[in-house]
């Protein structure tokens, strides 16, 4: 897994601020995330709009720290010497992806953006006392890794009777076939004889016998080697008995 590189912009407001974004940077950094600002990149002489537009080109992410004064100079759009060169107005944001964008709002009873950001969701740093929760939803937004995963979809529950057979307690020929369905999803074409013996619970004559019924029933073939195959009618067995999601 690739390491992902975020861009840090954000105002030179005061130097309490500016050990803010460091002391971010610096954490980010230690949670696996390369993360690029000007204290650590930048030098007396060094082309300012050179570094914005070198690494807004190259990096993953671009974090925006949005306090009142970022939001007044990226609005107003400001140019000329200094800092006010390093907001990231529209023009340079027609560069990247806007969707790798991520306003993190450093504000203290306002969460104000700038006009172009105003439909982006924004993680929210105003609050001190919230820090730990909103760092963690921002190193997971960078490494990809969600707090809740979507879960699958499961079986309607509106499925006809007549396609949902009652299952029966300790139906020998489920459990096997439990056994055989799991070894065809995980990729394998058989599932070998003497697997299936000390898989299942039941005698080695009593499995020979269901695997007869179920050969009869055209659930499964049988090879030279005594080694088991799926057919399609075990497929349909395996969707009705619910042995996989449909």
């Amino acid at each position: 897994m690739s390491t992902p590189k975020v861009f840090i912009s954000y105002s030179h407001d005061s130097q309490q601020h500016k050990k803010w974004v460091l002391d971010l940077a610096t954490r980010l950094r230690s949670s696996g995330i390369d993360a690029i600002i000007d204290q650590w990149e930048l030098r007396p002489g060094d082309d300012l709009p050179h570094f914005m537009e070198k690494h807004l080109a190259k990096s993953d992410y671009v974090v925006m720290v949005c306090t009142d004064k970022y939001v007044e100079k990226a609005n107003a759009g400001t140019g000329g010497v200094g800092y006010e060169k390093m907001i990231i107005t529209a023009d340079l944001l027609s560069n990247i992806d806007s969707n790798k964008i991520v306003p993190v709002i450093r504000q203290f009873g306002t969460h104000n953006v700038p006009t172009f950001l105003k439909t982006k969701l924004f993680v929210n740093f105003s609050k001190d006392d919230d820090y730990e929760f909103s760092f963690d939803e921002l190193v997971r937004t960078f490494h990809g890794a969600p707090l809740f995963e979507k879960p699958e979809i499961g079986n309607s529950p509106f499925i006809p009777i007549s396609e949902t057979p009652p299952e029966k307690t300790g139906d020998p020929i489920r459990e096997m076939m439990k056994y055989i369905v799991n070894d065809f999803e995980s990729g394998d074409d058989y599932t070998l004889y003497k697997n299936l013996i000390h898989a299942v619970d039941m005698s080695r004559i009593m499995l020979d016998i269901i695997i007869g019924e179920a050969v009869q029933k055209g659930y499964i073939g049988v090879d030279n080697d005594g080694d088991i195959y799926l057919l399609p009618e075990g497929k349909k067995y395996a969707i009705q008995h619910k042995l996989v999601n449909a």
